[in-house]
């Protein structure tokens, strides 16, 4: 079972791209983030027309994350978990992020989590060092400790899961071609990367990390500078495995070319094959 991920930044402006990156790459589910679109506006009879269930969760003009899927999809939810009073400010978190199904493959099912993790930035912090309330860095860290609970949910099940999307986190120096100048961003800073590693400690697989030890492999190029021409990237779009999916990981690649496309994502796509 091939499953992608592929911030589009905006169906409207990529349906395009993205339908020409699905004839090439033929996966068989994939999450998407930034659909920047309402559920009534997206395009679904487009990719209904091309073989996908499509299930979305989407927000005017922000965000936004969705499903297509060549297979059944049961079970779906969206939203993250234990949002009550957990948004900006101390509102309810109503962002549209996060979106789970269970698909199933030949012989086993999974359960997929597609996440549109928050930037966090700008970093506001106090004079302890400790992230202002309510400011976008704290809901950043705070999504990411309700996305931990969630995790741990599913890993109490002991099913093949996975979480897969645009995290907003690169794990580690080897994950920026500047990695100095991301020291004080929301994506690097030392607090965002100890949350990201007490996830991956609950037991996850890095499917990129165990498949792949490439350098300079990168999921996001800025659209300024020439970025993407330079390779000047960083790797924040991450696939990370149960231990019971992980045990059916075949292959894990990054479609670096659909950068070069016309009118492209400032991301690509990042995919497993997962032998269900």
């Amino acid at each position: 079972m091939k499953i992608a991920s592929f911030n589009i930044n905006g169906i409207k402006a990529r349906i395009d791209a993205l339908t020409d990156w699905l004839k090439e790459s033929d996966p068989d589910v994939v999450v998407l983030q930034e659909i920047k679109s309402v559920d009534e506006n997206f395009p679904r009879t487009h990719f209904e027309d091309m073989g996908y269930i499509v299930e979305t969760h989407g927000q005017k003009s922000f965000n936004g994350v969705a499903i297509l899927s060549k297979l059944p999809l049961e079970d779906i939810t969206r939203g993250l978990p234990n949002g009550a009073g957990m948004g900006r400010d101390g509102a309810d978190d109503i962002e549209a992020r996060y979106i789970e199904a269970t698909v199933m493959g030949k012989d086993k099912a999974v359960r997929i989590c597609g996440l549109y993790l928050p930037n966090g930035n700008p970093v506001d912090l106090n004079a302890d060092g400790t992230p202002v309330e309510g400011s976008k860095y704290d809901f950043k860290l705070k999504w990411m400790k309700r996305l931990h609970d969630r995790a741990a949910e599913l890993f109490a099940l002991e099913e093949p899961f996975l979480m897969a999307g645009d995290f907003n986190l690169i794990p580690q120096a080897e994950d920026a071609k500047r990695p100095d100048v991301w020291r004080k961003d929301a994506l690097f800073r030392l607090e965002s990367r100890k949350v990201f590693r007490r996830l991956m400690d609950l037991g996850f697989t890095d499917a990129l990390r165990v498949t792949n030890s490439a350098e300079e492999t990168y999921t996001f190029w800025d659209y300024q500078a020439g970025a993407f021409d330079r390779n000047d990237g960083i790797r924040i779009d991450h696939f990370l495995l149960s231990p019971q999916a992980a045990d059916t990981l075949q292959d894990c690649q990054i479609d670096a070319y659909a950068r070069a496309k016309e009118k492209p994502s400032d991301h690509v796509p990042i995919w497993v094959d997962l032998d269900l």
